[in-house]
């Protein structure tokens, strides 16, 4: 178990509370669901009624006013159990994310605490067939209709699609580009609104990916989220935000891994004494370890910045693109730690690799980190 630095009472008895819920309702049943794949519906239910599904949002609301640094560690212990669970709640924190800083006192007052602490689960909808990481392309598009908006298109590779109760939709309402973009929040029973079958994916069999259809779904125009055509820059705001949470999603899964490893290396005896005692493996161990709390300290000091109200767009980045490498490397040299047992479904590891791969792809690929962390630091390319 990592020991953390937690700074008040309170934030020590919300961490008592996650574990046990943890180590009751998750970790026990994690393997089979996940292979089975199951969809923990139960399980964000009662993460909402326990007031841990809103935690950096303001308790006015029903939220509960943490800071990012410490819902960053929520998020790391979380996946470390079962990232279905850990990026479920990363990214109902991201679809919130849009309501809870653009929308009106009134929006916020409507709808933020059913979807902070009344047991609803969220979605957010940006990338779309032909526009992933040129998400500024995006076709969706929201075309006035008496006193709202009806919405057309098709967006891919959601999270909890088909699943939630409700969606941030980016749509085009202008011309071509970023600026013509605006932003929604849609119930998830809205009529012509359809999910296709979810995504076959590599890992995370028990989080159901998949396509959205709107078929001139009918949007009231109290249900836009700020001005329009700010949709983009309201995107770009909550991406910043959600990629400290893809990378502490990515620790919690390279934790899990390392600590198999360490537990395989310390029993596995070869050659009449534990493996742990070879020196090839203790140089390997070590590094993995370092990469964990690098990654660690990496994303929690983006968090810090982000606290303060200082800019951390680069520090997002860089921790996104750390932290999921990272979780990459350690999880592959789980596997090899443990041998042929690591490559079978039988022990975690084989399962937190594959589970490590996707985190490299979400909420911006590591290539887009690149480019983003290059332009912070030597400005916009030159042509």
């Amino acid at each position: 178990m990592v020991e953390r630095q937690l700074p008040s009472e309170e934030a020590r008895a919300l961490f008592a509370l996650l574990r046990d819920v943890i180590e009751r309702e998750i970790r026990p049943t994690a393997a089979a669901e996940e292979d089975a794949g199951h969809f923990p519906r139960e399980v964000f239910a009662l993460l909402s009624e326990a007031g841990l599904l809103g935690l950096p949002y303001p308790a006015e609301y029903g939220g509960g006013d943490q800071g990012y640094e410490l819902y960053l560690q929520v998020l790391e212990e979380l996946s470390a159990a079962r990232l279905t669970v850990g990026l479920g709640v990363s990214v109902h924190t991201l679809a919130c994310h849009a309501l809870a800083g653009f929308g009106t006192k009134e929006q916020r007052a409507e709808h933020l605490p059913a979807m902070l602490g009344g047991g609803l689960l969220g979605a957010y909808c940006l990338s779309e067939p032909t526009s992933g990481s040129d998400a500024a392309s995006l076709r969706t598009r929201a075309v006035r209709d008496g006193d709202g908006w009806e919405l057309t298109g098709t967006k891919s590779w959601i999270t909890h699609g088909g699943v939630a109760d409700f969606y941030t939709v980016l749509a085009r309402t202008g011309g071509d580009g970023a600026r013509g973009i605006s932003a929604f929040l849609v119930p998830g029973d809205a009529p012509g609104l359809s999910a296709a079958v979810p995504e076959r994916k590599m890992g995370m069999k028990g989080s159901p990916t998949a396509q959205l259809n709107f078929d001139g779904v009918r949007v009231a125009d109290d249900r836009r989220i700020g001005d329009e055509g700010q949709g983009f820059a309201v995107a770009l705001s909550a991406l910043d935000s959600g990629r400290l949470g893809i990378a502490a999603c990515a620790v919690g899964v390279a934790q899990a891994a390392l600590d198999e490893a360490l537990a395989h290396a310390a029993g596995r005896e070869q050659f009449g004494r534990p493996i742990a005692d070879f020196q090839g493996m203790r140089f390997l161990l070590a590094d993995m370890a370092t990469r964990v709390e690098a990654g660690r300290a990496l994303y929690l000091s983006a968090a810090r910045l982000r606290d303060a109200g200082r800019p951390f767009a680069k520090e997002a980045a860089m921790a996104k693109l750390f932290c999921t490498d990272a979780a990459m490397s350690v999880t592959t040299d789980a596997v090899q730690v443990l041998g042929g047992y690591g490559y079978t479904a039988d022990f975690p590891v084989e399962r937190l690799m594959r589970e490590a791969k996707v985190l490299q792809i979400v909420e911006g690929t590591n290539q887009i980190q690149r480019m983003v962390i290059a332009r912070q630091l030597l400005g916009p390319e030159t042509r």
